[in-house]
């Protein structure tokens, strides 16, 4: 999570709390207290620039 928040220009803190509010950029897999980032998912937004959002979390922010 420190390498991928760094390698978008943001502390790690600032990951986490985007992870926690649903804005982190790239699509990440939590289980418990471990937070990982699904590698295909960053290689694409570092490529296009276009953020790739957890489904379920936008889902939840479109609304019906």
């Amino acid at each position: 999570m420190e390498k991928t928040s760094r390698a978008l220009g943001f502390s790690r803190a600032k990951g986490y709390d985007l992870v926690r509010r649903g804005a982190f950029p790239c699509r990440v897999l939590r289980s418990g207290r471990t937070t990982r980032v699904v590698t295909a998912s960053l290689l694409h937004v570092l490529e296009s620039g276009e953020p790739e959002y957890n489904g379920a979390r936008a889902e939840r922010r479109t609304p019906s």
